[in-house]
């Protein structure tokens, strides 16, 4: 298994690691969104949750993927591919060469998580699917007595899909406490905020309403997910959802937050320009908290 993985509190020398990876999955994301574009802003926000979850609570090994101790993840924001590419390339299952091939009909590198790129467990596509075939994966797990642990990451738009809650129930009912959710929170569907289309706060309640525990922590606090994820299952014969308060297009003050931002296809030079951005924040964190990134 990835040596990342090892219970207990991040040392400094984890989080250096773990935001270094972070870095440079942000970087290949940028790289991505040109040459027909990507949904850069949600991709940027889940970056730090997919290297937290790969690099230090997943029980994944990169050399042995099919491993059947092995735990699952489901990217059911699909269109968030870019930041689960990415963190494939930096934990050595994906050839970084690849991402240059982001939707070129020669690979199978494109918009949504595709079985035949090793590491995806399940391909998605619409959105509202991947938290029922995570169940299912779960459940089977359970009868068979094994101890993997199934993660969905889901975004919270795709809460409004009425089969999220379906699942949600089943789940609650079945007593799925290796079913772990993780929403990412960054408050955007699409080019509106969540909460001026169809409201979903207070989205705690709405899960502990459906028989879920639910954790509520700084999606890019690594730090705190895993204070989070080391209290898994969070209410014993439940399952568990964690809520990480996320920002669009984290790493890019320019385009953070911005409803407009969703979906970017830039030139070679925007592309460039970006990247030194995403350097200067990397510099600024480097000065201000030099004992905790460096």
């Amino acid at each position: 298994m990835d040596v990342l993985k090892v219970a207990g509190s991040l040392n400094a020398a984890r989080l250096k690691r773990l935001r270094e990876r972070a870095h440079r999955v942000r970087r290949h994301v940028i790289n991505m969104a040109t040459k027909g574009g990507c949904f850069i802003g949600a991709s940027l926000s889940c970056v730090d949750l997919l290297v937290y979850l790969y690099g230090a609570w997943l029980r994944v090994d990169a050399k042995n993927l099919r491993d059947p101790r092995r735990d699952y993840l489901l990217l059911s924001k699909g269109h968030d591919v870019p930041a689960l590419y990415g963190v494939f390339a930096e934990m050595g299952i994906l050839d970084p060469v690849r991402l240059a091939n982001h939707l070129k009909t020669t690979d199978d590198i494109y918009w949504h998580p595709n079985r035949k790129v090793p590491g995806v467990e399940f391909h998605s596509g619409s959105l509202g699917h991947l938290l029922s075939v995570g169940l299912g994966i779960a459940l089977d797990i359970l009868l068979k007595g094994e101890s993997n642990r199934v993660v969905v990451v889901l975004g919270d738009g795709e809460l409004n899909e009425g089969s999220v809650w379906e699942a949600a129930l089943v789940a609650a009912a079945q007593h799925a406490d290796n079913l772990v959710a993780v929403v990412d929170r960054n408050t955007f569907q699409a080019n509106v905020g969540t909460e001026d289309l169809i409201p979903l706060e207070p989205l705690e309640a709405k899960f502990q309403a459906f028989g879920w525990g639910v954790s509520r922590v700084d999606g890019h606090d690594f730090t705190a997910l895993q204070d989070a994820f080391s209290r898994i299952p969070t209410v014993a014969q439940r399952p568990s959802v964690v809520i990480a308060d996320t920002v669009r297009g984290k790493g890019l003050p320019s385009i953070e937050a911005r409803a407009d931002r969703w979906f970017c296809d830039f030139s070679s030079d925007e592309i460039a320009m970006l990247l030194q951005e995403l350097e200067g924040v990397r510099q600024a964190e480097l000065e201000s908290a030099p004992l905790l990134v460096r």
